[in-house]
């Protein structure tokens, strides 16, 4: 009696295992798993800031002064919103402002109603800019105002050399005051 009732127990327990390996057997070939592709995360910000400043020195004094309402500081570069750039290091101080910048290698892209000042008078306006702090050079491929004192320039592309007091520019319109003697 003790052996039939061991055999209905392994056939039972023959049945629990078959049926586990079919339910396993099941999901290995119905369910497929999920296709995570490897993904490269290249250019992820350091940090961000509100309120941001940034200070550069050189042995003279003040250089560079960054002022945004907020910024993203990346492995190579910073992007600041609502930026105020201003640069000490030539002659005549510059100052620009814009609604977005980009500051890398000292080189500032500026975007979005972008105005350069100057100490001595100089103003340019334009929707983009770019300023090369190396060479002091400002450009703009965009149409711009300039104007100095009652002098102004209307264009459609600008590069003005702060070092060489040089401009060059494309389809000018010119008002020029002359002086009386």
């Amino acid at each position: 009696m003790q052996s039939k009732l061991m055999k209905g127990y392994s056939i039972n327990i023959n049945l629990f295992f078959l049926f586990i390996v079919g339910g396993l057997m099941m999901i290995f070939f119905l369910f497929k798993p999920m296709d995570i592709k490897e993904q490269n995360f290249d250019d992820i910000p350091l940090f961000e800031m509100s309120a941001f400043t940034l200070l550069e020195f050189n042995p003279s004094g003040l250089a560079t002064l960054m002022v945004g309402e907020s910024a993203t500081r990346y492995n190579d570069r910073y992007k600041v919103k609502k930026i105020n750039y201003t640069d000490n290091t030539q002659e005549f101080r510059a100052n620009m402002k814009a609604n977005e910048g980009l500051y890398r290698d000292e080189i500032v892209d500026l975007n979005g109603d972008v105005a350069y000042v100057r100490e001595d008078g100089l103003i340019f306006k334009s929707e983009s800019a770019s300023y090369d702090k190396k060479t002091a050079t400002a450009s703009t491929l965009d149409a711009y105002v300039s104007e100095q004192g009652a002098n102004k320039v209307i264009g459609t592309a600008l590069k003005y050399n702060n070092l060489l007091k040089r401009v060059e520019s494309k389809n000018i319109v010119v008002n020029y005051q002359l002086k009386e003697r």
